[in-house]
């Protein structure tokens, strides 16, 4: 358990408080829970990272050379902000820190991208830090909560359920065995989990010709690398995080596979299930960046921090785990995340939503049955400025996963908390067919071949289903030249040619293949032979695009003959 701590008087902290706070640096929010009880988490948050000038380039410069080699590689793919690095990269002052110190300050969590402490304080202590010239606000850490499953029930192990066992209807269902088929299971990809805990003693996670893989992992309430059931944690703590790594990365052929199961994983303890803690934001945030660090290519997590908001906060850019996500999406990690499991009305002006479902490109879950139907427990939004959520579905109702108390056994568990990773599998393999993709194109193809966008040409307008329930396949397939634009806007702005009018760019065929057969051969060259000389209008044949059939077509033919690489 992390030490609480509490920040005491000196007598510098009793000179500063003489002079008073002013009340826009302070959210009442602090003084009122102060009120009620003698030390409270807040979040310090500071003005700048105490840098200017050449010494500021010289710190941005150092902190793109300390990236590792996975950050720097997803960065320079996929990152949407200017540069590699900016001031988010750099680290809190530590004249700042040093100060703070002196106060009595413990920081239980330094985030360089908020550039903010969370620590506890008392009401004395915090007219002292809110006097400090460089500190610019102090909201307190808000509290969230796990988004439980509504219900678990073992499982019986399936009879002949082919290679994906019990997972069979929820990965095809969102298009993953097609997607896999073409080789895109994750390999090569990260992806991090934010959750309670994870038992990783289970037969799927061990399984000798196909072990799990985790990269790393750090037990932020601790504050230990160890992310397994440790003496004195709750009986509970470890197993809604192994749920959901059982439902990405489990690999058990013929009884469970999980959605990404080729991924490697980066495991984050953040959520204490007591129940006098529970889950803080602040953990929430050192974890993304942990994540991220660590080369991380995609973030799920199945929490909801509402404690202090109100419905108005839950714009994208207040709530502080909603701001960690912009920063990291902004980054090129796709972040998801479940949009919880509180309900939903068909009135559009209502709302169910809790951060950080509300960042501005972070992918929002609900959940359906595995017939398609939306579940009676799935959240609505929409956030607080207008925006579609939740945005897609998955399968969040009889979900399968593992058992995290009994190796060899197997559960089903219902709620969006379940119907999120399968999202983040997809994205996963999705990351891996198409690795140029960034988080705005990623979105945009998997809204854009959802199935309520199929077959309305729109969102939901009630705010309850989004774009609908993914396809990753078809989304793969939507952008054949993998430029993250769809192939008939490639086409349509002169972007890409489609001679043969099939609505796929000729670069993404082979073009030898004039008959579609799948292989160059004698039938393609009596195409060319009967077209021969001056084009007129489209003319398939003309290979090399020169206006005539000839002898350049006509070699390239021969050079390409045999079956379709």
């Amino acid at each position: 358990m992390t030490i609480r701590r509490t920040c005491s008087l000196t007598a510098l902290s009793v000179l500063l408080v003489a002079t008073g706070v002013s009340a826009a640096d302070v959210d009442p929010g602090v003084h009122r829970r102060l009120a009620e009880v003698d030390t409270t988490k807040v979040w310090i948050h500071l003005t700048d990272k105490d840098l200017a000038g050449p010494a500021l380039d010289a710190a941005l410069a150092a902190a793109a050379e300390t990236l590792s080699p996975r950050t720097a590689t997803r960065r320079a793919q996929r990152r949407t902000a200017p540069g590699l690095v900016d001031q988010h990269d750099l680290p809190v002052a530590p004249a700042y820190l040093d100060t703070l110190a002196r106060l009595g300050v413990e920081p239980v969590v330094v985030s360089r991208w908020l550039n903010a402490v969370s620590a506890y304080v008392d009401e004395a202590t915090l007219g002292a830090i809110g006097d400090l010239p460089f500190v610019r606000a102090i909201e307190l850490v808000r509290r969230g909560e796990l988004v439980d499953p509504v219900s678990s029930a073992p499982a019986a192990l399936p009879l002949g359920g082919g290679f994906y066992g019990l997972a069979t209807t929820q990965l095809e269902q969102i298009g993953l065995p097609a997607l896999h088929d073409t080789g895109a299971t994750g390999a090569g990809i990260v992806v991090g989990i934010l959750d309670t805990g994870f038992n990783r003693d289970h037969e799927a996670f061990n399984n000798p010709d196909h072990p799990l893989t985790i990269v790393a992992e750090h037990d932020f309430i601790n504050d230990d690398p160890d992310t397994g059931p440790e003496p004195g944690d709750p009986s509970s703590q470890h197993r809604h995080g192994t749920l959901i790594l059982g439902t990405l990365g489990a690999y058990m052929p013929g009884t469970l596979v999980g959605g990404a199961y080729d991924a490697s994983f980066i495991l984050c303890k953040t959520e204490d299930t007591s129940d006098e803690y529970q889950g803080e934001e602040d953990f929430y945030v050192a974890a993304l960046e942990f994540i991220e660090a660590n080369g991380g290519d995609v973030a799920t997590s199945s929490l909801r921090y509402t404690d202090w908001y109100t419905d108005d906060d839950y714009d994208g850019v207040t709530a502080v785990t909603s701001i960690g996500v912009n920063i990291a999406t902004s980054n090129g990690v796709f972040c998801c995340t479940s949009v919880g499991n509180s309900g939903h009305d068909s009135n559009p002006a209502t709302s169910n939503l809790g951060a950080p479902a509300d960042a501005l490109e972070v992918i929002s879950v609900g959940a359906v049955e595995s017939t398609g139907e939306i579940v009676g427990f799935s959240s609505d939004g929409p956030t607080a400025d207008g925006r579609v959520k939740p945005e897609v579905l998955a399968q969040g109702s009889g979900t399968y996963t593992v058992d995290a108390d009994v190796p060899d056994e197997y559960r089903t568990a219902s709620g969006t908390s379940l119907s999120c990773p399968l999202v983040a599998g997809a994205v996963a393999c999705l990351a891996q067919a198409q690795p140029g993709w960034t988080v705005p194109q990623m979105r945009d193809l998997l809204f854009r071949t959802a199935s309520y966008f199929e077959a309305f040409g729109t969102f939901d307008p009630l705010y309850v289903e989004g774009y609908g329930i993914i396809d990753a396949a078809a989304a793969n397939a939507l952008d054949c030249n993998g430029n993250g634009s769809p192939d008939d806007e490639d086409i349509a702005g002169g972007g890409s040619a489609d001679v043969d009018g099939d609505g796929i760019p000729d670069e993404c065929q082979c073009g030898p293949d004039i008959d579609g057969t799948g292989d160059v051969g004698f039938g393609d060259l009596l195409a060319v032979i009967s077209a021969w000389g001056p084009c007129t209008g489209s003319c398939v044949q003309d290979l090399d695009g020169s206006g005539d059939v000839g002898f350049a077509d006509l070699l390239m033919v021969i050079s390409a003959w045999g079956p379709c690489a």
